[in-house]
């Protein structure tokens, strides 16, 4: 067991009910103030625990830590010291927190200066991200898309259940939370023309996604089975890959996704670690026809991570409109890196791999407005009366998710952006 994990620590530190970030979360994170430049830190209840400062003054003595490791713009060099490195600094954050530990508690100025609230904070990207990977791996979204475009007869096209589908996104588009976006352009082809027009998308939507951020480099040329994927995984954020439905669908033949998804994708600024979330595994949906030998994968192999999607229209109030769990994933993230490396396909340290839209069998748990709204042949209501086919001008669309065990309650914080006019 992963002492840090432990459902019967408590802090000093008051933790409100129902904080995403109780002691046994520790996520980490970048951010900045008005008088600190983007540095590492760790969520803990309603505030942030600035690492450079306890490096600094030797609350970390005894790791073996690299000077200024903390003090960067992203995590990458920390969390590609290894997950066993990482481990035993979540592990010591946990132990100054604990509400026994004088450490901190008792040092009046190191608590000012090294606790920061949560409202002077702005958090940044939490890693530079070299690579980004985009899965396709509900087996429910998939069905739902291909019934949407395709014969609902034969939804799934003949490869998805061998495989996990993916394909290479922009890296460089992805953002963080609170980061607003613009309507995209491009080309469109309306059902009652011949030829494509120019213009705003008229169909955006979003995709309710969980993206893991790898933490370890492989050679070109080698493999990671699923066996060892986990070494490889560093922890997980919310991921909103934003979508125009209407400039994919006609460009997505021959070559899959373009602009239709590379104007932007939205991350939420905390990463929780994979070990934070070892007591919420499940063994994931039964795989039928039987995966070839190097996609097997032992025990239990994903998470039970309660998720939902909310709208707010501007002077409006927000509404919950989908509520899905990672767990509903027919692919796990063994696979998916084990797929991805098959070929020798090289990892580098801060790559982000995001799961595909996590729908459930439900009605309310679809997760995107592509399937809530039949692809808009059916509105949806929100708090106020309005309807939404697709997002609006002025929509802030809000991802939220948390695990809940033994009253441990493990959250991501939010992954928010608002949609502004195309520009």
């Amino acid at each position: 067991m992963i002492k840090a994990n432990d459902p019967a620590l408590q802090s000093w530190i008051e933790i409100p009910t129902n904080s995403d970030f109780p002691i046994q979360n520790l996520p980490f994170g970048i951010f900045k103030t008005d008088y600190l430049t983007p540095v590492a830190g760790v969520a803990i209840g309603n505030f942030v625990l600035d690492l450079v400062y306890l490096h600094e003054h030797g609350f970390f003595d005894g790791l073996g830590l690299p000077s200024g490791v903390f003090n960067q713009q992203y995590l990458n060099d920390f969390i590609g010291l290894g997950k066993k490195k990482c481990r035993e600094v979540r592990e010591r954050i946990s132990e100054l927190l604990q509400h026994d530990n004088e450490e901190l508690k008792l040092n009046i100025s190191a608590r000012e200066l090294a606790l920061i609230s949560m409202e002077e904070v702005e958090m940044c990207m939490p890693v530079k991200i070299p690579n980004y990977t985009d899965f396709y791996s509900s087996e429910e979204h998939a069905t739902n898309v291909g019934s949407l475009f395709r014969d609902p007869k034969n939804a799934l096209l003949p490869n998805w259940k061998h495989m996990p589908i993916g394909y290479h996104g922009r890296a460089s588009s992805i953002v963080v939370s609170g980061t607003d976006i613009h309507r995209p352009k491009g080309q469109l082809k309306p059902a009652d023309s011949e030829t494509p027009i120019f213009g705003a998308s008229k169909k955006l939507d979003f995709e309710l996604e969980v993206a893991f951020i790898t933490c370890k480099e492989t050679d070109l040329g080698t493999s990671v089975s699923t066996a060892e994927a986990e070494n490889f995984i560093f922890g997980f954020v919310l991921f909103n890959d934003w979508s125009a439905r209407d400039i994919q669908q006609w460009e997505y033949v021959p070559l899959g996704p373009f602009l239709g998804k590379n104007f932007g994708s939205t991350i939420s600024p905390w990463i929780v670690t994979m070990d934070a979330l070892e007591p919420f595994r499940v063994a994931g949906p039964k795989q039928s026809p039987e995966v070839l030998p190097y996609l097997k994968a032992e025990g239990e192999k994903t998470f039970d991570i309660n998720l939902e999607v909310s709208i707010q229209p501007e002077n409006s109030a927000a509404t919950t409109i989908s509520k899905s769990n990672f767990k509903h994933l027919y692919w796990n993230v063994k696979q998916q890196l084990a797929h991805q490396t098959v070929n020798g396909c090289n990892l580098q340290v801060g790559d982000l791999y995001a799961s595909g839209t996590i729908s459930g069998a439900s009605p309310d748990s679809l997760g995107s407005l592509l399937e809530l709204t039949l692809n808009g042949k059916k509105a949806i209501t929100l708090t106020g009366g309005a309807q939404r086919r697709f997002i609006e001008d002025g929509d802030t669309v809000t991802l939220r998710g948390y695990a809940k065990k033994d009253n441990v309650r493990i959250g991501f914080g939010e992954c928010s952006g608002k949609i502004l006019p195309a520009s």
